[in-house]
C-alpha cells in the first residue's frame, strides 16, 4: 500500500532554462505503457509533455543545465486538488444537471445535452482561470 502523503513525481529532462523558469519534458505513460505487447496494442498511450517549473532559491538555475535528468514533484495535497478540479467537480455538475433536467420533465435527448453542456461550460471556465491555477499548482524539481 502506498503512502497517501507521498508527493506525485515524474522523471523528466530539462529542455530550456530561463531567468525565472525551467522547461522540463516528461513522458506521460498510461498504465499499460510498460506492457510487453504495447507495440501491437492500440490501448497503450505515451505522450510527451512540457512543464514550466518556476526556479526558486531552493532550485536556482545555476544548479541545473539543459539536458539534466530531474524529478518533477507536486505535493500530495495539490495533486488531490488537481484531481478534484479535473474530475470531481465536473462529475458533480453532470449529475446535478441530469437530475434537474429530468425533474423538469425534459426528454432524454435534452437531459443528455444539458449534462454535456454543463461539463463543457465548466472546462471552458476552467481554461479562463488557467493562469491563476498555474500560480496555485507549483511544481518543483530535484536532480536525479
Amino acid at each position: 500500500m502506498s503512502d497517501s502523503k507521498a508527493p506525485v513525481t515524474h522523471e523528466g529532462v530539462i529542455t530550456a532554462i530561463g531567468e525565472e523558469t525551467a522547461t522540463v519534458e516528461i513522458i506521460n505513460k498510461s498504465a499499460c505503457a510498460a506492457c510487453h505487447a504495447k507495440g501491437v496494442c492500440s490501448a497503450s498511450d505515451e505522450k510527451v509533455k512540457e512543464i514550466e517549473v518556476p526556479l526558486t532559491i531552493a532550485n536556482l538555475s545555476s544548479h541545473f543545465q539543459v539536458g539534466d535528468k530531474v524529478l518533477v514533484v507536486l505535493s500530495s495535497s495539490l495533486s488531490f486538488k488537481a484531481v478534484l478540479y479535473a474530475y470531481g467537480v465536473p462529475l458533480v455538475l453532470l449529475l446535478i444537471a441530469l437530475v434537474v433536467a429530468s425533474a423538469c420533465g425534459l426528454s432524454e435527448l435534452y437531459v443528455g445535452l444539458s449534462g454535456i453542456g454543463i461539463v463543457i461550460f465548466y472546462y471552458i471556465a476552467l481554461a479562463f482561470f488557467k493562469n491563476k491555477l498555474a500560480r496555485e499548482f507549483r511544481f518543483s524539481i530535484r536532480k536525479i
